[in-house]
């Protein structure tokens, strides 16, 4: 989830990663849960995902994108959303894996792009999001995202 926050800073979540062999930057992410042999729908994971990773909840969403990140040998298909209207999940807040140890960290687009061109973030998903996000910004400056969802009327 691309989620930004009141001051429109860009919320980011730093976190181990075993196949990189080091803690990443990164946009809250996670995988589609499977009960009773059927896969969580993505919208409501997102939903799932930036609340435990973040301890936020968006009262306004827009699915920006659906893409294969490496289909020369995985299938692993993700989901963009844009996540605003943030507001702390407080005491009931849906909380990380046990085995997720999830650093926030809550940067302005002009400095998490830095962080791209730096090499900090450094991981397909994360540079996706912010690239859309700046690229759709200097089309619409100061323009409203559009297509919005609201959590309690969608999934």
């Amino acid at each position: 989830m691309l989620a930004l926050d009141e001051e429109d800073r860009v919320l980011l979540v730093r976190q181990w990663r075993t196949a990189a062999g080091t803690a990443l930057l990164e946009v809250p992410a996670g995988t589609l849960d499977i009960h009773d042999g059927r896969t969580e729908d993505p919208d409501r994971a997102a939903r799932r995902e930036l609340e435990e990773e973040t301890g936020y909840r968006a009262r306004t969403w827009r699915r920006l994108t659906s893409f294969w990140t490496a289909p020369g040998f995985a299938t692993e298909f993700m989901h963009l959303y844009l996540a605003t209207d943030l507001e702390p999940a407080n005491d009931d807040r849906l909380g990380p894996d046990e085995d997720e140890r999830l650093d926030l960290h809550h940067l302005a687009l002009t400095e998490a792009l830095a962080r791209v061109e730096d090499g900090t973030i450094r991981d397909a998903k994360s540079i996706l999001a912010l690239l859309w996000l700046d690229r759709a910004r200097r089309a619409a400056p100061g323009a409203s995202a559009p297509d919005v969802w609201s959590p309690t009327t969608s999934a």
